[in-house]
């Protein structure tokens, strides 16, 4: 059963879960300012805490992180003994690299208002040796967290950091978790482990994750306290159960709407609304919409749908906004270390600024004080419409959504998101570009792409990109490829001219934009690269003419952009091959001899998980094939997640 508040106090004071919440977590969310508990705080914790497995639905930027870190912390605080070595008590899984590492921040925070906690965190940093962590007795209970991220470390020095730390709750992304707790050194029996939670519950039971996740839980007891959290659980309530949930209380926070609105799945703070722009203005529309917005957002968030639309507006866009906005971009397909530094860029930036990114920051990442969000692509899925959306307006504090449409069919979108319980207004203030900005900002990108066949290539590849991505909507009936003003599109994104595109077989105007280039000597300002397009553009001159013409020479000239980048993926590949092994070198030769014996335990303890693997996943293939000899037919037997 749930705590009951005390008589007399405010169901939402921190004070109100005296005695079951400790002393120093009331003093840590005081410093912070959080006087109240939100509505969402205040429903999950108490639930969370008093043995009840939770699903919670509320919406983003409604403090749902604290919802289930106290509960996790006051758990293992009040054990009746530590948590053994190399034994975990609590797991938080998360989908993206950016959410776990803001989850470990927000822990480690926390943390720091625990003594004990506090100093074991400063005895394990990797300047200390271990004398420090001495001055605790066996019997000294606190919380050692680990972050867990592909791509940041290898597995070996996940687990390496395990052995050396005994971290009792792991936060981690999906695949390097599963990779750690298919260790034998790595324990989580019924008498340690306490929690489960998966933050974004909706997305990690996407068919992405279905198999990693079963993995998983495959190696967690049954017997545990487990939370789903998220903006949109309901979407995936069907599969709640699979999950292990008994019982689940389902928590679902809203907020009413006003004037006989229905209820909004968005905070009240937050106002949504849409602007109808004409293709060829598309972009050219930004810089007024900027304008109009007062007083200026300090942090703005554009959102496309491809990760090379990133690539080329980060290199246009700041010709139409000049130097009054710096532009930061992030895509799931940067090197961990470039998001980590961009995404910190802008959290720490203190003049306006716009983060030029696609959906791997639409969801759970807390970034604070975002005044505006632009989805200048609708998204794909309409569910991630209100997670884009949700960046902005968060913890009360007041903020503004924008999605651009095309005029015509795309307005149905309007009508379309009205019926999901999302509805948006018409922009508040008018929005006018003139065709002579549009030209000159056409223009303006021309030339510098005239200067550089690489930034023609950026935009050709990010323009067919953007087109798969458009084609792909799910609300296929009001975003039809057919309807597209391919010409208005085409100088809107500054193309030299349109890409031989299957979808373009039928269009019959002005493949070249209005350019008249000499293609054969278009040039790369890359030296390496200019010259290996010449070498293929003079083996296709010696080639000699095909029953095509001169078309061979040409598509020569065109394509060698696309045919030059394997060999530069792979130069590049083997420069960085033969950096890590001189480093390694220079690394095993300073260590001591005590130090390589541990590395080698190491490399043996992985190479040993791997073939356990291995040889499951084996097995699992046989028995699936003798399954499927024996029983034909049965494909819709229940296999697990669907």
């Amino acid at each position: 059963m749930a705590p009951k508040p005390p008589a007399g106090a405010s169901s939402r004071a921190w004070d109100a879960l005296s005695p079951s919440l400790s002393d120093w977590i009331q003093d840590a969310v005081a410093a912070w300012g959080f006087t109240k508990m939100t509505p969402v705080q205040a429903s999950a914790i108490p639930l969370f805490m008093a043995h009840k497995d939770v699903v919670v639905e509320a919406v983003t930027g409604s403090g749902k992180t604290l919802s289930f870190l106290v509960p996790i912390v006051e758990k293992l605080l009040r054990l009746d003994e530590p948590i053994k070595k190399h034994h975990v008590g609590a797991i938080i899984i998360s989908p993206t690299r950016e959410l776990a590492s803001q989850i470990h921040q927000v822990l480690t925070s926390l943390l720091a208002f625990h003594p004990p906690s506090a100093a074991a965190a400063a005895a394990l940093k990797p300047s200390a040796d271990d004398a420090p962590r001495e001055k605790f007795s066996s019997s000294t209970l606190k919380i050692v967290p680990q972050l867990l991220l592909g791509g940041s470390t290898t597995p070996a020095e996940d687990l390496s950091q395990f052995l050396k730390q005994s971290p009792n709750v792991l936060i981690a992304t999906p695949g390097r978790l599963l990779e750690l707790l298919s260790s034998p050194h790595v324990h989580c029996p019924q008498s340690t482990f306490e929690m489960l939670v998966l933050d974004e519950a909706d997305r990690l039971l996407d068919l992405g994750f279905k198999d990693t996740l079963q993995n998983i839980l495959r190696r967690l007891p049954k017997q545990r306290r487990t939370g789903l959290f998220s903006a949109s659980v309901s979407e995936a309530v069907d599969q709640i159960v699979r999950v292990g949930l008994r019982n689940p209380v389902k928590v679902m926070v809203k907020v009413k709407g006003t004037a006989g609105v229905q209820d909004k799945r968005t905070p009240a703070s937050l106002q949504m609304t849409y602007l109808t722009v004409p293709p060829a203005h598309k972009f050219l529309a930004l810089k007024p919409l900027l304008s109009s917005i007062h007083p200026t957002p300090q942090k703005t968030i554009f959102f496309v749908s491809t990760c090379s639309g990133v690539d080329y507006l980060s290199a246009t866009l700041p010709l139409l906004l000049g130097d009054d906005y710096e532009l930061i971009p992030l895509h799931g397909k940067h090197p961990s270390n470039v998001r980590q530094k961009n995404f910190n860029r802008y959290l720490n930036t203190h003049t306006p600024c716009i983060l030029l990114t696609t959906d791997v920051a639409s969801r759970g990442l807390d970034i604070p004080s975002v005044d505006l969000v632009v989805q200048i692509d609708p998204p794909s899925d309409p569910k991630t419409f209100i997670h884009r959306c949700g960046r902005a307006g968060r913890a009360g504090r007041r903020g503004i959504s924008v999605v651009m449409l095309h005029p015509g069919r795309e307005e149905e979108y309007v009508s379309f998101l009205e019926v999901r319980k999302t509805p948006v207004m018409p922009f508040p203030h008018s929005i006018s570009v003139s065709d002579l900005e549009a030209t000159k900002f056409l223009d303006a990108i021309r030339k510098i792409a005239m200067k550089d066949r690489a930034l023609y290539d950026r935009g050709q590849k990010a323009f067919v990109s953007w087109l798969r991505s458009y084609s792909k909507h799910q609300a296929s009936s009001i975003f039809r490829v057919a309807d597209l003003d391919w010409e208005g599109l085409g100088r809107a994104w500054g193309l030299l001219r349109l890409p031989k595109m299957p979808e373009l077989k039928t269009f019959s105007g002005d493949r070249t934009l209005g350019v008249k280039m000499d293609w054969d000597n278009f040039a790369y300002k890359d030296k390496q690269r200019e010259k290996r397009r010449k070498e293929m553009l003079q083996e296709s001159a010696e080639a000699g003419p095909t029953t095509h013409g001169d078309s061979n020479k040409r598509r020569a000239s065109e394509s060698v952009a696309w045919s030059n980048k394997l060999d530069q993926k792979d130069k590049k590949q083997k420069r960085r091959e033969l950096k890590h092994q001189r480093n390694e070198k220079t690394k095993w030769d300073n260590m001591t001899e005590e130090e390589r014996q541990k590395v080698l335990e190491t490399a043996r303890m992985v190479d040993d998980i791997r073939q356990q693997n291995e040889e499951a996943r084996q097995l699992r293939r046989a028995t699936k094939a003798e399954a499927n000899q024996t029983t034909k037919g049965d494909d819709d037997e229940f296999q697990g997640f669907d």
